[in-house]
């Protein structure tokens, strides 16, 4: 008995050591003591941003997502590119990134209370989260806090750890397994699709040139496919947006499966999920909008865990968008 127990702590041990055992030092209330308003402060921000921005949540949402895929959730998709160094932020799949400007003005406010205590990688997940919370004026998801800041970030982490608006469904389960996360995870977090927009150079391949023959993707509605030619004219369109879920773009709700049984996913990573039985069931399950919304809320949980700096590992930075000196 003794033996097996000995070779349990050494099987968790070494599953921590890889990384897969993750955000173990993560709490609620992280800040009840040294910063006690820290989370009115970050919510009182994003409320008053978002009230006149309805674009902010997806666009804290996926910014959120483009941190913690890459090094962990850590803020390092905030630093700056430096003469030595391309940073994350700089990298092709994070030029149409928003809202680093939102989390400087969010950290400028949360310093002014309390300086050098709240990471910049809490303040994404907390404005991610409040960002949502504004349509429906409650949280829709529990943050533990207690993360803090790396002072690493490179263009080529990102491009690598990234997924891609054309992966397929192999490509986009052996992405997320690598995280630590499920393929139910990967199917509810994809939801996030439900708002926001994509850019036509992301998906006009679907469009024009599907197999290299001038083809359209087989997969796609036909009359959604004609109507997206309408809105991106060329292969290479590289400013035109589309919204990802064509009928509430601006909505945080579970329409994105809805669309998706239409064929009416607008990337080829959308569309990839009903490739597979086991994924598609899951899309079949999240046509259920409760479902989905409590789903969504575990999935950034284990999302906001991935790879966290705790404890004395990295720093609170100073400022989102450089090491402290």
């Amino acid at each position: 008995m003794r033996t097996t127990t000995l070779s349990l702590f050494i099987s968790m041990l070494v599953l921590c050591v890889v990384g897969i055992c993750q955000g173990g030092a993560l709490r609620k209330n992280f800040y009840k003591d040294s910063c006690p308003l820290a989370e009115k402060i970050v919510r009182d921000v994003i409320w008053k941003l978002a009230a006149s921005d309805p674009a902010l949540p997806a666009e804290l949402v996926r910014l959120n997502f483009h941190d913690c895929f890459v090094r962990g959730c850590d803020a390092s998709v905030l630093l700056n590119s430096t003469p030595n160094n391309v940073a994350e932020k700089d990298a092709v799949p994070n030029l149409t990134l928003d809202g680093a400007d939102i989390i400087d003005k969010v950290k400028d406010e949360v310093e002014k209370a309390c300086p050098g205590v709240v990471s910049c990688a809490d303040i994404i997940a907390l404005a991610a989260r409040d960002s949502v919370a504004f349509q429906f004026k409650k949280p829709m998801w529990e943050v533990l806090t207690g993360r803090r800041d790396g002072t690493v970030s490179l263009a080529s982490e990102a491009v690598a750890n990234l997924p891609q608006p054309s992966s397929d469904f192999a490509t986009l389960r052996s992405n997320f397994a690598k995280k630590g996360l499920t393929l139910h995870d990967l199917v509810v977090l994809s939801g996030a699709h439900t708002f926001g927009h994509g850019h036509c150079d992301a998906f006009s391949k679907r469009l024009y040139n599907f197999t290299g023959k001038g083809d359209v993707d087989p997969s796609l509605d036909p009359t959604y496919a004609a109507f997206l030619k309408t809105q991106c004219k060329t292969l290479s369109d590289n400013t035109t947006t589309v919204d990802m879920d064509p009928e509430s773009p601006q909505s945080f709700d579970n329409h994105y499966y809805v669309v998706l049984k239409q064929h009416k996913g607008l990337f080829q990573s959308d569309a990839a999920l009903l490739t597979n039985k086991m994924s598609s069931n899951i899309v079949d399950e999240l046509l259920n909008q409760n479902k989905f919304f409590t789903e969504f809320g575990q999935s950034m949980k284990r999302m906001g865990a991935i790879g966290v700096l705790t404890g004395n590992s990295g720093e609170i930075r100073k400022k989102c968008g450089v090491v402290n000196s």
